[in-house]
């Protein structure tokens, strides 16, 4: 019976035994985020602020400038700084499409660069730089599935690295999925359809402290609006647990700023010398 059950065992793939413990392709709860890794001032180039966001697999780098000189009269605006925002994604991003992309025309990006300005605007305090321009570039570095979400968070650090005052941190993360169950942070493979019917992604992005959404994207059919409400309060909960990520982040960077201003930091040496 024994070699019965270890041949039972080895005959079954590990996509069967989650699916038997009712777990995700990745080995995560459907109510479970990937695992985050966060990285403020990654930037080695002189900017303002920079920050570098790992959501499982999908890698996002952002980078923003200002607030600067306009250099374009069409950008000047009296009441407020003009956001210009430049979304990249890296040819090896991607694990099937491997094209360079040109981020002006490519229909995609111009389209994630667009939602990224609008969620970004509605938590900068933009009227306190008028006539002043605030530039943000977003590398996507690796691509596993919400690339848009991992770049929401890198720049929201990234502008808090800055030192640009917000209303609130914009957190972002999805939820979705194809069957019965509602999926949060869904990578590539859930995002895409299974077996011909649509998957359901719904990328948000919300002011945690507030309450208030500030982007909130489906364009998958769903049966009901309690269906969608589901979904949004999945993904709203998701945010929450962003936001306590991305916070703990945040005061682990301002504690290590403070000890180095007060000379109590210690420095670890990255290229230490062994003796034989």
């Amino acid at each position: 019976s024994l070699h019965l059950l270890s041949t039972m065992t080895s005959s079954l793939r590990r996509t069967d035994i989650l699916a038997l413990s009712n777990l995700r392709n990745d080995g995560r709860k459907a109510e479970e985020i990937r695992r985050m890794r966060i990285q403020i001032g990654a930037s080695s180039e002189k900017v303002g602020g920079s920050a570098l966001v790992e959501m499982g697999l999908t890698v996002a780098l952002a980078t923003v400038c200002g607030p600067m000189e306009c250099t374009r009269r069409s950008e000047e605006l009296p009441d407020r700084a003009f956001l210009d925002v430049t979304f990249k994604s890296a040819p090896f991003a991607p694990s099937s499409d491997r094209r360079i992309a040109n981020p002006r025309t490519d229909r995609r990006l111009v389209e994630h660069g667009h939602l990224l300005k609008r969620a970004m605007e509605s938590a900068l305090l933009l009227h306190l730089y008028p006539k002043s321009k605030i530039q943000i570039i977003v590398w996507i570095l690796a691509d596993d599935g919400g690339r848009l979400c991992a770049a929401i968070n890198a720049t929201t650090l990234a502008l808090v690295d800055a030192g640009i005052p917000m209303k609130d941190l914009v957190c972002a993360c999805s939820a979705g999925g194809n069957g019965d169950s509602i999926l949060v942070d869904l990578n590539r493979r859930e995002e895409s359809s299974q077996a011909g019917q649509a998957s359901v992604y719904l990328p948000c992005a919300m002011l945690p402290q507030r309450g208030t959404v500030v982007l909130a994207q489906c364009e998958a059919r769903l049966p009901s609006l309690s269906a969608l409400e589901n979904v949004l309060d999945a993904a709203m909960e998701a945010c929450r647990a962003v936001f306590e990520i991305l916070q703990a982040a945040i005061r682990e960077r301002a504690s290590t700023i403070l000890a180095a201003r007060t000379g109590t930091a210690t420095i670890e040496n990255a290229f230490p010398t062994f003796s034989s």
